[in-house]
């Protein structure tokens, strides 16, 4: 815990723990920042981004270089005055470098225990074969059966397998190992929308989350948000589709609109920095090769990075030469 530096020591009952950094969708962050904002939650705590991130770029402000600063990592608390269990919110405004994950989120649990957290709260975008305007499902996973079976009750999918990447979902499985018990909320997102913020996977993940917790919370900002999100989607559908038979958005369509959101919308830092890094362990390791594809596929971005993705084999070739 010597990477955190505590603000002020809150009195807390049985708290439940809720972490949250970028990714897909920004499911997690923009949930846990509604949250923190609409419970009016109190910084007590920060961790040290010194040991974990390092910097990678130069910014450019009113035509003056300077180095950026390194991302926040904030602790949140909220006193739950009608129910059995406070809230810690851990939110960060980016996910470490991949070789420091671990360590990093060792850092946050230890804090977790001495905090005498009961449970960890993750949540997590689930990219799916829907569109914009459907209502999309909340999927969930836990650290054990019993879990699992307590909250058949909240109507859920359950995730009986897959993957949970990134931050959003590596924490809970190391926090399970520390002997911590947790569960993660997935809500669904259209599989053309990942690259931007999708308020409305994020609303019906916490319309599920204050169910679980017992908690009330007002919706509504987050509610027009999502209006005007699919107002935004909707003049691009129109646009891309004039011309062409109605009916259920196609593949072709799909791959159409991932296109322009790509030239509409950036990557979240954490997903760059991520891409960054698998490129350079691909350098030294060309199996790597394989994670970064798969990572550059996702986001769809993998034309952006073709060129520098094929010299990975270019060079392997020339040394064996």
């Amino acid at each position: 815990m010597e990477n955190i530096k505590i603000i002020k020591r809150p009195k807390l009952k049985s708290p439940y723990l809720i972490v949250a950094w970028p990714g897909m969708g920004e499911v997690a962050f923009k949930a846990a920042s509604y949250l923190i904002e609409k419970l009016k939650a109190q910084e007590f705590a920060t961790i040290s981004p010194d040991e974990f991130f390092y910097l990678t770029t130069s910014v450019v402000s009113d035509g003056i270089l300077k180095l950026p600063e390194l991302p926040e990592g904030k602790f949140f608390y909220w006193k739950n005055k009608n129910g059995k269990n406070d809230l810690v919110i851990f939110l960060s405004n980016s996910q470490p470098d991949l070789l420091k994950g671990e360590l990093y989120c060792e850092e946050i649990i230890s804090f977790a225990k001495k905090l005498k957290v009961k449970m960890i709260v993750g949540m997590a975008a689930m990219p799916q074969a829907i569109e914009h305007t459907q209502n999309p499902n909340v999927w969930f996973t836990s650290t054990s059966a019993s879990l699992n079976n307590s909250f058949k009750k909240f109507d859920l999918n359950t995730l009986s397998d897959g993957q949970i990447s990134g931050m959003n979902g590596l924490f809970l499985g190391l926090a399970a190992r520390k002997g911590l018990n947790g569960f993660c909320l997935l809500g669904e997102v259209p599989l053309y929308t990942i690259q931007i913020e999708n308020p409305k996977a994020s609303l019906i993940v916490l319309e599920k989350l204050v169910k679980i917790l017992g908690i009330e919370l007002d919706l509504t900002d987050l509610s027009a948000q999502v209006q005007a999100m699919e107002e935004e989607i909707n003049k691009l559908l129109d646009y891309i589709k004039v011309g062409t038979p109605l009916g259920p958005i196609g593949e072709d369509e799909i791959e159409k609109i991932k296109k322009t959101l790509s030239q509409l919308t950036k990557l979240p830092l954490s997903v760059k920095d991520k891409i960054e890094e698998l490129f350079s362990q691909a350098k030294k390791d060309t199996a790597k090769a394989n994670e970064l594809k798969h990572e550059l596929d996702k986001w769809n971005v993998y034309k952006e990075y073709e060129d520098r993705f094929l010299d990975l084999f270019k060079k392997k070739k020339e040394d064996n030469n």
